[in-house]
């Protein structure tokens, strides 16, 4: 196993450490989900609010160390690894920070989600930025069409300009936090406007392409 592989296994197991030490502190209905006003409009029974996340991280992280194994185009993938095994960290603290947040909550610590989660978003767009614009053509990881895939010149141009306006969703993300009534807005309008863009703007190269 790689380093990064046998580092993402022993932070599989750090949300199931950190539900277990606070499972006796929970509340039987553990607040898990809030609406675009910062306001909880969901629980879950304390297991499920405890152990969920963990769950669904321990099978994204098996994902991920396996993508680099079964894609036919793996040799590809690793062209571009340092890149790739960066994802995978980032996109786990991402997801414990989601975690702790819940738990920090349920203690009593509030601290609104829409100050927290746009600058943690931000940041996870920006390095989808960097990944895209160092990806290799392969079946799982980028911005995969029929014309990505069906040509490595329009690979690389598409993953060059989509790259660069992740980059850009990265920044535009957090500036919601003082939008509080449009937050949503640059939360997802960006990172939607970019995967529209990048699809057509594929098509439009590969039939450049094929003359």
């Amino acid at each position: 196993m790689r380093k990064v592989e046998m580092i993402l296994f022993g932070l599989m197991l750090l949300p199931f450490i950190t539900g277990v030490y606070f499972y006796p502190q929970m509340p039987e209905k553990m607040a898990s989900h809030w609406n675009v006003r910062g306001e909880v409009d969901g629980y879950m029974p304390k297991f499920w609010g405890l152990f969920l996340i963990p769950l669904v991280l321990f099978g994204i992280s098996l994902l991920f160390i396996a993508i680099p194994r079964i894609d036919p185009l793996r040799a590809n993938i690793e062209k571009f690894r340092k890149y790739y095994d960066g994802f995978t960290i980032i996109f786990f603290i991402f997801m414990f920070s989601i975690y702790t947040y819940v738990i920090l909550w349920n203690l009593g610590v509030r601290i609104s989600p829409n100050v927290i989660f746009p600058i943690g978003l931000g940041l996870l767009y920006f390095y989808i930025g960097i990944l895209c614009e160092n990806a290799k053509q392969n079946w799982f990881i980028g911005i995969r069409t029929p014309w990505t895939l069906s040509s490595e010149r329009v690979w690389d141009k598409t993953h060059r300009i989509g790259g660069k306006l992740f980059k850009v969703a990265g920044i535009i993300a957090p500036i919601g936090i003082f939008f509080q009534s449009y937050l949503l807005f640059f939360i997802l309008a960006p990172s939607i406007s970019v995967a529209i863009y990048s699809t057509v703007y594929s098509y439009f190269e590969y039939r450049k392409e094929m003359g």
